[in-house]
């Protein structure tokens, strides 16, 4: 088992994560700390807690003002980062907290429109959060962390695990008090509930580690039946 004490380098953790073996980890260098159970971020990027998140291109927010239905607004900020509103217009959204863009909006409905507006603005979907989905997946890349994402989510947000995985070899890299710690997970524990599935946040990265025998097998297949190929022990 991993204890919270065991230290390793970022490049040897990454190899690990290719090997087909288990998962002792040897001691290394302190660049990367390696942990049975990874902690919350310093600066928690949970994004149930929206009250300090500063909306980007591509967030999805719904804008209510109290007292008239006909005002309320579901949409997207744009790649200016400007959300349209009925009556007011353009309002600029991106780099300001769902509080700062609700007050801009009643600003403008203020007189005009409304005596005492109250406006609320609440996100469905944070694309400005995100998680990299690396390793033996069917679509690596980068994703949209919306609401509270898990370990499986993660993955499936990827298309899943690749034929080639090893899925006891997941490691999540997660930067807690100004040092990357790591810890390594098994999806396949996961599924079958042995093991919890562990919460993932704006900024991790998750790698799924490839199964060695299962990627020889794939490359030779690809050579014509009957070839020789170089195979060193």
């Amino acid at each position: 088992m991993l204890r919270p004490s065991n230290i390793l380098p970022l490049a040897a953790l990454l190899a690990l994560s290719g090997c087909a073996g288990g998962s002792s980890l040897g001691n290394g260098s302190n660049a990367v700390r390696v942990s049975e159970a990874l902690p919350a971020p310093t600066v928690t990027t949970d994004t149930t807690d929206f009250s300090n998140y500063r909306l980007a291109p591509r967030d999805q927010v719904i804008v209510e003002v109290f007292g008239a239905p006909e005002l309320k607004r579901e949409g997207e900020v744009d790649a200016a980062g400007n959300l349209s509103m009925p009556l007011v217009g353009s309002v600029v959204a991106g780099g300001h907290t769902p509080a700062e863009v609700s007050a801009a909006i009643a600003d403008k409905l203020r007189g005009r429109y409304l005596r005492n507006p109250q406006v609320t603005v609440n996100i469905t979907k944070a694309v400005g959060q995100t998680v990299t989905v690396d390793g033996a997946v069917r679509d690596p890349g980068v994703y949209p962390v919306a609401g509270r994402m898990t370990l499986q989510q993660a993955i499936a947000s990827a298309k899943g695990s690749s034929e080639i995985a090893n899925l006891d070899n997941v490691v999540v890299f997660r930067r807690v008090n100004n040092q990357q710690m790591a810890a390594l997970f098994s999806l396949k524990r996961i599924r079958s509930g042995q093991m919890p599935d562990p919460q993932i946040y704006g900024n991790d990265i998750v790698v799924v580690g490839e199964n060695a025998t299962r990627r020889f097998l794939k490359d030779v297949s690809s050579f014509p039946v009957g070839s020789f190929i170089p195979f060193i022990l």
